[in-house]
C-alpha cells in the first residue's frame, strides 16, 4: 500500500473524470502539493507582470496635473479603459507633488491644468520643459482664451485642448504629440488664426507679483513693504501693467487681467 504523503507537504486533491476504453467514467484522484502549486502560481504572475511591462513599452506614458481630484481621477479611467496604447502612470493635484513625480520618472506626454492652487500651468509649462526636453506637454483647460493658448504655446506647450472635449479627442491629442506634431481644439486654432496679428501680454515674475496684490487690494507703499523694494520700483512696474493691459484706471485693470487670465 503506498503511504501518504505528510500533511505539511499536502495542498489539495483535484478530482478529474476519465474516459476508459470500456465507456465507463471513473474518478482519479491526484496529489496537488503546495511546492508545486506556490511554482505555477509564481510564474503565471512572472508572465503577466513581463505582459505588463511590455505593454509599458508598446503605449505611451501620460501624467495628469489638475486640482479636482475627482476629475484627473476620472480622466485616468477613461483614458485607460479606452485604448492600450496610453497608460496612465500617476495623477497629481498640484505642481508640488508633481515636480516631485517628475524628478523620479517622466512621461511621454503631461496633461497640464493652468489653474493650480500652488501655481500658474503656463508657468510651470516653461519650468518642465527646460528640465525635460523630450517630454511632451498638452494644456488641458476649459479656459478658451488667446492669450492663455498663445503664452503656452509659446512656454514649450505642444496641445491645447478643452476640458469639454470628447475623451477620443483628449486621446488623439497625446497621440498626436507623442508622435511629435501640435495638436489644438478646434476652438484655440479658430481662436489663434483670428488674431494672428495680435501679440500675447507677456509679465515678468515681479509685474505677476504686483498684480496680484493690486487685485487683492493693496496699495502701493503695502505692495513695497511685501516684495522689499522701494515705492518707485513698485509705482514703475504698475505703469507698466496699466500699458500692457490699456487700462485706463485700476478697475479696468483688474478687469482685464482676469479676461486674460493673469490672476
Amino acid at each position: 500500500m503506498q503511504n501518504k504523503p505528510p500533511k505539511e507537504w499536502f495542498f489539495g486533491v483535484k478530482k478529474t473524470k476519465i474516459h476508459s476504453f470500456g465507456g465507463l467514467i471513473q474518478e482519479k484522484k491526484c496529489f496537488i502539493f503546495a511546492a508545486d502549486y506556490n511554482r505555477r502560481e509564481n510564474m503565471k504572475k512572472e508572465k503577466e507582470k513581463e505582459k505588463e511591462k511590455e505593454k509599458e513599452k508598446d503605449s505611451v506614458t501620460v501624467v495628469i496635473v489638475d486640482d479636482h481630484k475627482m476629475f484627473a481621477d476620472a480622466m485616468a479611467m477613461c483614458i485607460n479603459g479606452t485604448t492600450d496604447k496610453i497608460n496612465v502612470t500617476a495623477s497629481y493635484y498640484d505642481l508640488k507633488n508633481c515636480r516631485a513625480g517628475l524628478a523620479a520618472s517622466q512621461p511621454d506626454v503631461l496633461l497640464l491644468d493652468i489653474k493650480l492652487p500652488d501655481g500658474n500651468g503656463v508657468d510651470f509649462c516653461l519650468e518642465m520643459k527646460k528640465k525635460y526636453k523630450r517630454m511632451k506637454i498638452v494644456m488641458l483647460t476649459s479656459y478658451k482664451e488667446f492669450n492663455t493658448a498663445k503664452l503656452s504655446l509659446r512656454n514649450g506647450a505642444m496641445g491645447y485642448v478643452l476640458k469639454n472635449s470628447e475623451i477620443e479627442e483628449i486621446i488623439t491629442a497625446i497621440e498626436t504629440v507623442s508622435s511629435g506634431n501640435q495638436y489644438l481644439s478646434d476652438d484655440i486654432d479658430t481662436i489663434l488664426k483670428e488674431k494672428a496679428n495680435e501679440k500675447p501680454v507677456f509679465l515678468s515674475h515681479r509685474e505677476k507679483e504686483i498684480l496680484h496684490y493690486t487685485a487683492n487690494g493693496l496699495m502701493s507703499k503695502e505692495i513695497a513693504e511685501c516684495i522689499f523694494r522701494d515705492i518707485e520700483t513698485v509705482k514703475s512696474c504698475r505703469h507698466n501693467l496699466f500699458t500692457k493691459l490699456g487700462a485706463k484706471n485700476m478697475a479696468e485693470l483688474i478687469k482685464r487681467a482676469y479676461e486674460l487670465e493673469l490672476i
